[in-house]
């Protein structure tokens, strides 16, 4: 066999140990789906007809629609912190320098576990948006729209699977790499998540706008709900692209050196 087709062949195996090991470990999954349910939950019974009269009305129904990109950038954060943690157990438990050891492409090792991880966060985001359309949600997007944002999506998911990975590789133990995501679910919130940035102080709206996770709900808010995109879609694009290819680079550089 070639090259390439065993590479592929590697790859394809340490995806399946990934999903196996999915399947093992339900709980984060559940968690995955649980913590952003959760905090949808409250945000539209709780905080939602307040928040959405200040929308321009509306009210709880006007929210849901309104928060549900940030919803779902938060389950990528979320599910960020078990990537960390299981690349982390990976090397520090000896299974890295087992694999060293048989004649596997050293790139299906990551690969195994972003492919696995993608998977597993586009299937809970699915989830959450069935829950969503519960409460309420009711996007107006048409057939291509809601393929350019399953794409966007999937990119950005990529691109935090790759931060995460690096994360978890530069990590001394698993609990360590339980911590390193933490910032990321905060980003939603110091964002356009749930509420708009022009409602914030000066400095914070300042950080809110540049930051990478509000142009990709803004972009998705506006596939979703037909708001205005303006150029959040190729800013978007272009943080997600320059995340992954650092996190992709990062990753490698340390388990080479590992």
């Amino acid at each position: 066999m070639s090259t390439l087709t065993l590479a592929m062949r590697d790859n394809s195996t340490m995806v399946r140990r990934q999903l196996k090991r999915l399947l093992r470990y339900p709980s984060m999954t559940v968690q995955l789906v649980a913590t952003p349910v959760i905090i949808l939950i409250v945000f539209v019974y709780v905080f939602g007809g307040t928040l959405g009269e200040g929308l321009g009305g509306g009210g709880r129904d006007a929210y849901v629609n309104y928060v549900v990109p940030g919803i779902l950038l938060m389950a990528v954060a979320t599910a960020a912190t078990g990537t960390a943690v299981m690349v982390a157990t990976d090397m520090t438990e000896g299974i890295i320098a087992r694999f060293r050891t048989m004649r596997i492409s050293r790139a299906s090792v990551l690969t195994g576990h972003v492919v696995g991880s993608v998977i597993q966060q586009l299937l809970g985001m699915a989830a959450v948006i069935g829950i969503a359309f519960a409460l309420g949600f009711r996007p107006n997007a048409t057939a291509i729209e809601w393929l350019a944002a399953t794409a966007l999506l999937t990119l950005f998911v990529a691109a935090i699977t790759w931060l995460a990975v690096a994360l978890g590789m530069k990590s001394p133990t698993p609990e360590a790499a339980s911590n390193a995501p933490m910032p990321l679910i905060l980003l939603p919130f110091l964002g356009s998540g749930f509420v708009p940035t022009d409602s914030m102080p000066t400095v914070l709206r300042w950080f809110a706008e540049y930051q990478p996770f509000t142009p990709v709900m803004e972009t998705l808010r506006g596939l979703l709900m037909g708001t205005p995109i303006g150029n959040s879609g190729a800013i978007a694009t272009a943080w997600c692209t320059g995340i992954a290819l650092v996190s992709y680079l990062w990753a490698k550089n340390t388990f080479n050196k590992a």
